[in-house]
């Protein structure tokens, strides 16, 4: 693929979920790519809003932007996808990695979804192989098949851009858990390699930011910044010393406050479940699960 572009890349970060959607264009007018956009979503209530998205909308808009993918990196755990209604609003095709029907076939079980819920990835217009580019106006993307945090996630090459997902965070903040279901620490460092073999001055855009000791939001960083900071995964840490780290931390974590209703929804590119006979949909909370 061509890597010599620079793409200009816009973020929208939500403090509630510590979330980035990136809006991805050559110049005003031209095509896009929407990458991990946020669904509002209150779980005392159960009541969705679109507030992130619109101002996502908002600036599309703004920027005469044609929309023709809305990407995800995976099934996130954190929040609820808006890319149904992104699609709804704008246009574009849902895609996500190829390795999708493993997650969807795991939860399907757990969350006892409907015996007609498809577990190949047809909920998406397309499942982007590992390797494989796309395109949108001047611009190419390609695929990275990035396991380890989940065994779908793929990370997104765009010019000298690349959008990790929840591979890796911030130099100061680290990597992503690997105890979800099909989740793997030695997996997960091979992925971080692989992305970190990129050239030195290759942008870096973090799907999140948790940041420490008070520091502003950050989401930009560099393949060199990261194998020179990154906290767990600079260079010199071996394999064996990661997946020692990685196991122990996240033995004392908990669970992600959204991840129930999450996934339940991003395993089907952002539409709820069927509603019941009352015309409502629900979401179900397995119980002693997971």
């Amino acid at each position: 693929m061509v890597t010599n572009s620079r793409p200009q890349v816009h973020g929208i970060f939500d403090p509630a979920t510590w979330t980035v959607t990136y809006v991805v264009y050559a110049k005003e007018g031209a095509a896009c790519s929407i990458i991990d956009p946020v669904l509002d979503y209150d779980p005392k209530s159960g009541r969705t809003r679109t507030d992130t998205a619109d101002k996502l909308i908002k600036f599309v808009e703004e920027k005469k932007l044609q929309v023709e993918w809305i990407l995800e990196t995976h099934a996130h755990a954190d929040h609820i996808t808006a890319a149904a209604y992104l699609k709804q609003k704008l246009g574009g095709k849902t895609a996500i990695g190829d390795h999708i029907p493993a997650v969807q076939k795991v939860f399907k079980g757990i969350f006892n979804l409907e015996p007609d819920f498809a577990t190949d990835g047809s909920q998406f217009d397309h499942l982007l192989k590992d390797g494989e580019e796309f395109h949108f106006g001047e611009l190419t993307g390609s695929t990275l098949f990035v396991p380890g945090h989940t065994p779908a996630c793929v990370a997104y090459q765009i010019g000298d851009a690349v959008f990790v997902g929840d591979t890796m965070f911030m130099p100061d903040v680290g990597t992503a858990r690997c105890d979800f279901p099909g989740g793997d620490a030695k997996v997960l460092y091979s992925s971080v390699k692989k992305i970190l073999s990129l050239p030195d001055t290759t942008r870096l855009f973090m799907c999140h930011d948790y940041p420490p000791n008070d520091r502003p939001v950050a989401f930009e960083t560099t393949v060199a910044e990261q194998r020179a900071k990154n906290i767990h995964v600079h260079d010199g840490i071996s394999e064996e010393q990661f997946v020692k780290m990685r196991t122990q931390r996240d033995a004392t974590l908990e669970m992600p406050v959204l991840i129930l209703p999450s996934v339940q929804v991003n395993i089907r590119a952002g539409e709820m479940p069927p509603k019941d006979d009352n015309g409502i949909a629900y979401l179900k909370i397995p119980v002693d699960a997971l």
